[in-house]
């Protein structure tokens, strides 16, 4: 039987009121509510395509913008990954994925090796996607990366709709991170030459 991954996280500033579940072992379930619609079309699509469960609930300053709200759900979202693979015996670490969503292809790698490192190569010819400002996809991910303590590449490969670029590094990153948080029997401890990650 495959051991349990889940995590709670709750986070409250004066800013934001948020808190999350998330599942590893799920089956794409999602149940988001950040105040953001195309933020939660994004969310609901990373947990479906990466077959993980996350319930999230966001209350921020809308009224001021929506930087506050995306980022620190990326913060709280990092912290939950961080805590559900909890000491990465028989992970498998690295996971990537090349990703088309018509004209866009999109590439992510991950190591979640407990060192944050984070590269970014996203560009749009908009500034919003209806209430979403592009630059804050880059916000999220960075956001994501560094309380989870991975390595997180996403590179555009092609693409010129923004829609569908942020579309589908959210997908790829799903996909990417599945593949790193699974397990692989043959992985005594953790795979790395230090024995710790």
């Amino acid at each position: 039987m495959e051991k349990e991954r889940y995590a709670n996280i709750k986070r409250k500033t004066k800013e934001t009121d948020i808190e999350c579940t998330f599942e590893i072992n799920g089956k794409g379930i999602a149940n988001v509510s950040t105040g953001v619609g195309f933020f939660d079309h994004m969310l609901e699509g990373f947990t479906r395509h990466g077959l993980f469960d996350l319930a999230l609930s966001v209350k921020g300053d809308l009224e001021v913008d929506t930087h506050h709200t995306i980022e620190d759900a990326g913060i709280v979202l990092g912290s939950a990954i961080k805590a559900a693979v909890g000491d990465k015996k028989g992970i498998k670490r690295y996971g990537s994925m090349i990703l088309p969503m018509d004209e866009t292809l999109i590439i992510c790698s991950v190591d979640l090796c407990g060192r944050p490192y984070f590269v970014y190569d996203l560009t749009f010819d908009t500034e919003m996607v209806g209430e979403f400002p592009t630059e804050m996809a880059r916000e999220f991910f960075y956001a994501v990366c560094y309380t989870a303590e991975m390595n997180l590449h996403i590179r555009q490969i092609s693409g010129s709709n923004s829609h569908h670029i942020i579309e589908a590094a959210f997908k790829a990153f799903a996909r990417a991170l599945d593949e790193a948080t699974s397990i692989d029997s043959r992985i005594e401890g953790v795979i790395s030459t230090k024995g710790v990650l």
